[in-house]
């Protein structure tokens, strides 16, 4: 079966989209590491106040909504929509190291230490460890797409949704646990959360330094994603077979 003429459209405009956001984001961390990291980034993170430091939660929040509008002008249901979210967040993520490689010459290896997110804590780990979420997201996106297009169904069952938002909670425990460790080491939960201590809890993130990522969390939520995609493959083959029928 041949893909639909509007299938590759859709792909090459996602692709480019994704693309150009990816160097519009690689030219703001430029900017912020010319500012903060002239010497070249690394830890401890240089705390960042006041009206930037409101500006880049924004802005983080600002690039997810692009993606998901995107998404959501893409797909002709509602899984198809979320597919080509998770497609062009994948080539958006991947392209976002490549310009920073090309502009800057970092990172020095995949397994250089980044800053993911701030959102809603601090998110770290190697830079390899969001390029594998990546091309599992790609997996992803092209698993679910080709069961909408090819089996003409959107039904995904309970069981892939599980293993979907499983892995991806474990994945995000991979992120943080070294960085909520290190606060753990200081503060307690409730101390965390009160305003009154909202400054010495910047001053003593000022000096974390990234310890140990745990592989161990990452590759069990990572194993939950590539199930997820094999059982819908599974699913489009004997989708199609049926059709076929």
């Amino acid at each position: 079966m041949k893909k639909p003429t509007g299938y590759y459209n859709i792909l090459l405009l996602i692709s480019i989209f994704a693309i150009a956001m990816a160097f519009l984001e690689t030219s703001v961390v430029v900017y912020l590491r010319e500012i903060f990291y002239p010497e070249g980034f690394g830890f401890p993170l240089k705390i960042v106040t006041g009206k930037i430091a409101v500006t880049e939660i924004i802005r983080e929040f600002a690039a997810l909504l692009m993606l998901i509008t995107i998404g959501l002008f893409s797909g002709r249901n509602k899984t198809e929509k979320f597919a080509w979210f998770l497609y062009s967040f994948a080539i958006w993520d991947i392209f976002y190291y490549v310009f920073l490689k090309l502009l800057l010459d970092w990172p020095v290896s995949l397994f250089t230490w980044d800053i993911l997110f701030l959102i809603p804590v601090v998110w770290v780990g190697p830079v390899i460890a969001p390029l594998i979420n990546s091309v599992t997201m790609v997996l992803l996106s092209a698993a679910i797409i080709r069961n909408s297009y090819f089996s003409q169904t959107e039904k995904i069952r309970p069981l892939v949704w599980g293993l979907l938002i499983i892995g991806s909670l474990i994945v995000i425990v991979s992120y943080t646990f070294d960085y909520l460790a290190y606060l753990g080491g200081r503060f307690r939960l409730l101390e965390i959360l009160k305003t009154s201590n909202r400054g010495e809890l910047i001053s003593y993130s000022s000096q974390y330094m990234p310890l140990r990522f745990n592989w161990l969390v990452f590759y069990t939520g990572v194993f939950c994603h590539l199930l997820a995609i094999f059982i819908l493959f599974t699913d489009v083959k004997k989708n199609r077979s049926e059709n076929a029928v």
